[in-house]
């Protein structure tokens, strides 16, 4: 018997398979709620450990800010893993043609690898530190060697929250979605801020208030601001994305130091020369929104973002350049004046600003805790030839954000 439908229309089973494909491809994956959630677990987490340190200083493997980070770590790792093992054996996924194979086994999307390879890196690291703190003490900087593990780590997972949203967000059918589309956006934008946050975290140690007035504060930031916020907002389809991700960057830092303050922490480790009895703050954040904002009307104006401006577009040479002067500049402007603020105005020693914020084992007597350190001095001419130096690696750090976003606007597995 001939089947009654015609040869060139599908069967009710294929149709039934496509709607379901297509929804599929079209859904946002648990796995990168998940992979979002672990990187916010890992900015509270290191923020968390960086306030203990400060307040209470002795900790151990499973001191509560670690179970934080474990935390990101497990759920990314283990959200992704699934996702890999599912698309890997299950021959018939709908997601199997939009992934990427790797060691000729496996399938998986790109995001979901550089979380898992994280999550590994981040777990490893974790009996490592507790070693070195048995071993040599408290940690005196930021970057020992198990938390440079630990730092790889971290920054894979959140990279690989990006890289899994942006799969998400350069589909077509995500995109036809404007629901959908909104979603991703903000998840990409939470993302991107986190990561934000923890390179920012990185260079606290040479971008403390203290040093905003010497031009090594601004060489770098030139080096790794532009590189980032200009790939950022290449790649995301916002009006103003850069404002955005630095507004989550701000909010992620200052929220912590707003909160855990409330909460009471007594030194463990001597010696204690500031005899505190709470939580001490971490940093107030970098004003980056304000030069993050020019940036965005610049991107809008000469990348042919908006329709009405693509007769005013630019090559990426030129945009990179405007981007170095005009960043550097606006970063200037009001970075000097509100760096000063926060140092020696006595309306920042204040839980909103929190300039009051001092480690126990710092002298609170020390002479310059509120006035610039002589050390940081320099003449006139040195800070300009410094930060014109300034400016010309930030057009080239801004070139490199701007390839890097091309790229990552083309990423769709």
């Amino acid at each position: 018997m001939q089947s009654a439908l015609p040869a060139n229309n599908p069967s009710p089973q294929s149709q039934l398979f496509d709607w379901r494909t297509t929804r599929a491809e079209a859904s946002v994956p648990t796995y990168v709620y998940a992979v979002v959630f672990a990187s916010f677990c890992i900015v509270m987490g290191l923020l968390w450990d960086i306030m203990w340190h400060m307040s209470i200083g002795r900790d151990g493997l499973f001191s509560e800010p670690h179970l934080v980070m474990y935390v990101g770590a497990l759920v990314s790792g283990l959200f992704s893993a699934y996702q890999i093992l599912s698309l890997t054996f299950q021959k018939n996924h709908p997601g199997r043609s939009r992934s990427v194979r790797f060691w000729g086994i496996f399938y998986g999307s790109l995001g979901a690898m550089y979380c898992v390879w994280g999550a590994l890196a981040m777990l490893t690291s974790a009996p490592f530190d507790d070693w070195w703190h048995n071993t040599y003490g408290l940690d005196v900087q930021i970057l020992t060697p198990p938390h440079t593990i630990l730092v790889v780590g971290m920054m894979m997972v959140q990279f690989g929250a990006m890289v899994g949203v942006l799969a998400l967000q350069n589909s077509p059918e995500n995109a036809a979605n404007t629901r959908q589309a909104s979603i991703i956006r903000f998840l990409f934008t939470l993302s991107a801020g986190f990561l934000l946050t923890v390179l920012f975290v990185l260079l606290s140690e040479n971008m403390g208030r203290w040093a905003s007035h010497h031009s090594s504060y601004y060489v770098t930031a030139a080096f790794v601001f532009p590189i980032f916020l200009m790939a950022a907002g290449r790649a995301s389809t916002l009006r103003y994305p850069i404002t955005t991700i630095t507004a989550v960057y701000m909010i992620s830092l200052v929220l912590p130091s707003w909160i855990l303050p409330l909460f009471p922490a007594t030194p463990k480790l001597g010696p204690v020369m500031n005899p505190i009895t709470h939580y001490q703050p971490y940093f107030f954040p970098l004003l980056l929104i304000v030069p993050g904002y020019v940036l965005d009307l610049l991107l809008n104006r000469f990348s042919g973002r908006l329709k009405k401006d693509t007769d005013k577009r630019l090559s990426d040479w030129w945009i990179a350049a405007l981007v170095g002067v005009v960043f550097m500049v606006v970063f200037l402007a009001v970075q000097w004046p509100f760096g000063g603020f926060l140092l020696e105005s006595p309306y920042a020693r204040n839980w909103f600003f929190l300039g009051e914020s001092w480690s126990y084992g710092d002298d609170p007597n020390w002479e310059y805790r509120y006035k610039f350190n002589p050390y940081f001095n320099q003449s006139t001419t040195d800070f300009v030839i410094n930060f014109a130096e300034a400016i010309l690696i930030a057009m080239v750090s801004a070139r490199i954000g701007l390839w890097w976003g091309n790229w990552m606007k083309r990423i769709v597995r």
